[in-house]
């Protein structure tokens, strides 16, 4: 029998913390949301591995460190409303609602949207909002947004996304080829935008409008 709290404090130790992560309050959700009820039970026992899990529909849960790399990035204090564009699994959907005031996460696959939101109402995050729609297009009636992340790789950054930023904002997101990207952080400034490149990840496609337009 797997002691998973015991794996999970191993997981932020060896592959969060001794990775550079600092953010405090991150590294405590981390150690808090129990990852492995949000995949298969078939896959519980990897859930704490460092590497993605599939989760149906051709989607993946993301490795640990990435999840951490790209939530730190986005510099939440616990006051921003944030837009996440896939909901996925829901996991990176609780970790953002520990660490803001209010998450809107887009799906575009039913399933998997319905089995995030029971979770996470399970869990009792109810400062989150799920839409099934496609996320390219972002979420208007609620922007502005003071960051945005974006969990699947997109050809270009979808200009809806940088519309509906704050002043101040930011937005994270895999930018590149359709299996190999670079993670960018774009910040909304008076005088443009200022994108930094965070390194080289992998992720699934974004499709939609303003993603890849298949799979």
């Amino acid at each position: 029998m797997i002691d998973f709290p015991k794996t999970r404090l191993k997981m932020v130790e060896e592959q969060i913390i001794s990775r550079g992560i600092k953010d405090a309050k991150l590294i405590a959700a981390m150690k808090k949301i129990p990852r492995h009820l949000f995949v298969e039970e078939a896959l519980q026992n990897q859930a704490y591995s460092d590497h993605p899990l599939p989760i149906g529909e051709k989607q993946t849960i993301s490795q640990p460190y990435m999840v951490a790399l790209m939530t730190e990035a986005l510099l939440l204090t616990g006051k921003e409303k944030v837009l996440e564009i896939g909901t996925g699994s829901g996991y990176q959907t609780a970790i953002l609602a520990e660490l803001s005031e209010k998450v809107f996460s887009i799906e575009r696959i039913r399933p998997l949207a319905i089995r995030a939101r029971k979770l996470l109402y399970e869990f009792g995050y109810f400062n989150v909002e799920i839409k099934i729609f496609d996320g390219t297009f972002g979420w208007m009636e609620e922007s502005p947004f003071d960051a945005i992340i974006v969990t699947a790789g997109s050809p270009d950054i979808p200009e809806p996304l940088i519309d509906q930023l704050a002043m101040g904002g930011r937005l994270v997101i895999p930018v590149g080829e359709a299996f190999v990207q670079d993670l960018f952080r774009v910040t909304k400034t008076e005088d443009g935008v200022k994108k930094e490149d965070l390194g080289g990840c992998r992720f699934v496609k974004l499709i939609g409008k303003y993603g890849w337009e298949t799979e």
